[in-house]
């Protein structure tokens, strides 16, 4: 085992000592537990179904806030800037 020194805020603290308390385990061990289920979400592979939700998800997110559908015109705006 290796010792980190890491900073909580009160609440976050008063959180992990109750939940410590209940469990009847120690605050180090909650620590660890949550350390390995943060990378074990994030390292677990998605499935193909997982993939596609995300990417529906991004869908229009990122619009250009322009009127028109730049795609439709962008040679149109990339002659205006090589222009300029």
């Amino acid at each position: 085992m290796q010792r980190l020194q890491i900073q909580v805020t009160s609440a976050q603290a008063d959180r992990l000592r109750e939940q410590a308390k209940q469990r009847g385990v120690s605050v180090a061990a909650l620590v660890r537990e949550a350390v390995d289920a943060a990378f074990r979400d994030a390292l677990r592979p998605s499935s193909p179904a997982d993939r596609w939700m995300r990417s529906r998800a991004a869908v229009g997110r990122y619009g250009s806030g322009r009127p028109d559908p730049v795609s439709e015109r962008h040679d149109e705006y990339l002659d205006e800037i090589y222009r300029s």
